[in-house]
């Protein structure tokens, strides 16, 4: 399941129970700063959560895939994200539980 901007903002505002339009000006408020902040070149890092880079790729030859042309891809930015190892444990526990319980019922 995806999750759109409109549904953070929603569980924002049930969470501290704002209106809506203060829950949207508070997640496009997060966005903006992230977005300078690639902007920038610079990497950011939320703790618990994980690291998103920002990573400078050079220019390349590639192909156009309707023509098979080789063509030149200019340099470009790209941003990636690495989850925390808290991120990364917590999105394992319950493929974990599903496991055992699997292997519970096959028993």
């Amino acid at each position: 399941m995806k999750i759109t901007k409109e549904e953070i903002a929603r569980r924002v505002l049930n969470a501290h129970s704002l209106t809506l339009q203060n829950s949207l000006n508070y997640v496009d408020l997060l966005l903006e700063i992230m977005k300078k902040n690639f902007e920038k070149g610079e990497d950011l890092l939320i703790s618990g959560f994980g690291k998103f880079k920002v990573k400078s790729k050079k220019e390349r030859r590639g192909r156009n895939p309707q023509t098979g042309e080789t063509i030149i891809l200019d340099p470009r930015n790209v941003i990636t994200f690495s989850p925390s190892h808290i991120l990364r444990k917590e999105m394992n526990k319950e493929e974990k539980k599903e496991k055992k319980t699997r292997s519970k019922k096959a028993k």
